[in-house]
């Protein structure tokens, strides 16, 4: 079931004047696009986008995961909306500990699975901006969902990993090219649809949800909207307000970052002095991220001046910064979309790792994430896993506008810890160095990860991550980065899926994630 009544458009990069979606999925891209072309806006389009991918992608993310969006309607601030849910009311971090573990479970366990917020940021993003009813939105998911999909590639061979999972009905032994039926998530989208958020938490999958968690979830835990309008971080560089998420995301790394890759005199980006700075630039604002994010951190000391002066300048251009002697010490999909008046939304949702904690609602088809894995087990930490606290996120959305705060850019990827990294790269090549979103998303990339990696662990061991530069990278970035005491590895890596809709002049010149053979940029019409 796919929308008509445009045209038929499948590529990478697209310009627009009438607004564009840009996704992993070209049929969440067409969905989005189908609410522009009926006279939505980007919301709705970034809604029904965001619904198919819940369907389409349910390896990456679901109805049973969390959401952060970044809206431009209008000049000035964007709103910012936190869909992020929190730890049920039975969270015991005694029982953990007692079991033997130093860090949260990654698989298995419902403690790692916080209410999902995602649901919620859908009726709530809705409920404020959205001009076709929602039912329309989810149209597009709920007939993928009852009538089928042909699957991809990239969820057949992600279906391995829950072949045994109690729940996973239709995932075992899927090949690439069959079509896949989910008439249970086709019910839980209908009754979103028909009944709003009350008949989803306080419904079958509420009701399903309390008795799989044993005594982690209270009816009350589900009565509370996990969605929330909260006061957007920015930080201005390169003549730009780059703006993200606040805490309990690490959206304020993205910033920081680039804060303190402005103050360097960053050269061209053959010079593999480039990629050293913005690598530096990364380290030093992400060193202490499991001590500084927490749910109600102060993401404004996070990015102040002197705290990123101080940063930037142990940061040299011949050698890697020993930060220890200094300072002492994937499953997610990202989507884009802007409408014709000049609105933006940048939204990622996400499961966390592939697939989540592999615990699937029975009766309901959908898949619990694994956010609670950024919880900290250690008794007293500002992070530590206790009732009614949000986890730490990696979900960092970027959205940037002109000092007079008319909308420039929408932006972001996927990536666990690295997706701030992949952002900082996205912004200084946008800004800085002024290259278009086609050239910047095929360029090559590079993200920091400790050996034997689970995405979610880089700054377990702060000092010095590795390197991991994509093949494509240019030798020279190899040579001088070993020159300059980095650890490289040149191997193939997961470097996000990124999306970016660049306007210039009322016109969306969109780019989309040539890394996955899914993605696509599309028009409600052509130009």
């Amino acid at each position: 079931m796919e929308p008509v009544g445009f045209p038929d458009v499948n590529e990478l990069a697209i310009r627009s004047s009438t607004g564009a979606v840009c996704t992993v999925d070209r049929r969440a891209s067409v969905a989005g696009a189908s609410m522009l072309a009926a006279g939505g806006n980007a919301v709705d389009a970034a809604i029904a986008a965001s619904a198919v991918l819940a369907v389409t992608t349910q390896h990456m993310c679901g109805m049973g995961g969390d959401l952060f969006a970044l809206v431009h309607v209008a000049e000035g601030d964007p709103a910012c909306l936190n869909a992020s849910g929190w730890a049920g009311s039975g969270a015991n971090p005694e029982r953990l500990r007692a079991a033997g573990h130093s860090r949260m479970p990654f698989r298995g366990d419902v403690a790692s699975s916080p209410v999902p917020g995602c649901v919620d940021g859908w009726t709530v993003l809705a409920e404020r901006f959205a001009t076709l009813p929602l039912g329309t939105l989810l149209e597009p998911a709920i007939g993928y969902a009852a009538d089928g999909f042909i699957v991809s590639d990239h969820l057949a061979g992600a279906a391995r990993r829950v072949a045994d999972v109690a729940g996973a009905d239709g995932y075992q032994d899927l090949e690439a090219g069959s079509v896949l039926r989910r008439p249970d998530v086709a019910r839980m989208l209908r009754a979103v649809a028909d009944g709003g958020r009350e008949a989803y938490y306080l419904g079958e999958f509420g009701d399903a949800l309390i008795e799989l968690g044993q005594g982690e979830y209270e009816r009350q835990d589900l009565e509370h909207v996990h969605a929330e309008w909260v006061t957007p971080l920015s930080i201005d560089v390169w003549g730009h307000r780059l703006w993200t998420i606040p805490p309990n995301s690490q959206g304020y790394l993205t910033l920081a970052a680039a804060g303190i890759a402005e103050g360097l005199d960053l050269p061209d980006i053959a010079d593999d002095l480039w990629t050293h700075y913005l690598i530096e630039a990364a380290r030093h604002a992400g060193y202490d991220r499991l001590d500084s994010l927490y749910d109600g951190a102060d993401g404004w000391a996070l990015i102040d001046a002197a705290r990123l002066d101080a940063r930037r300048a142990n940061i040299r251009p011949d050698a890697v910064a020993n930060l220890g002697d200094t300072y002492g010490g994937g499953g997610t999909i990202h989507l884009t979309a802007t409408d014709a008046d000049g609105g933006g939304v940048s939204l990622i949702q996400s499961n966390a790792s592939g697939f989540g904690v592999h615990l699937v609602v029975p009766g309901t088809g959908i898949f619990l994430h694994n956010r609670g894995n950024g919880f900290s087990l250690q008794g007293g930490h500002p992070a530590e896993y206790r009732p009614r606290r949000r986890p730490p996120h990696t979900l960092s959305p970027a959205l940037i506008t002109h000092v007079d705060g008319r909308l420039r850019t929408v932006l972001g990827s996927m990536g666990g810890d690295a997706q701030p990294q992949i952002v900082l790269q996205l912004v200084a090549r946008l800004l800085h160095n002024r290259e278009t979103p086609a050239q910047i998303l095929a360029a090559s990339r590079w993200i920091l990860e400790p050996p034997s990696s689970n995405g979610f662990d880089t700054w377990y061991e702060p000092d010095r991550p590795n390197v991991i530069l994509e093949p494509t990278a240019p030798r020279a970035w190899i040579s001088g980065l070993e020159r300059r005491g980095h650890r490289v590895e040149h191997r193939p890596v997961n470097v996000g899926h990124a999306h970016m809709i660049d306007l210039v002049d009322g016109v969306a010149h969109a780019a989309t994630e040539p890394r996955i053979s899914t993605s696509a940029a599309v028009a409600p019409s052509s130009d």
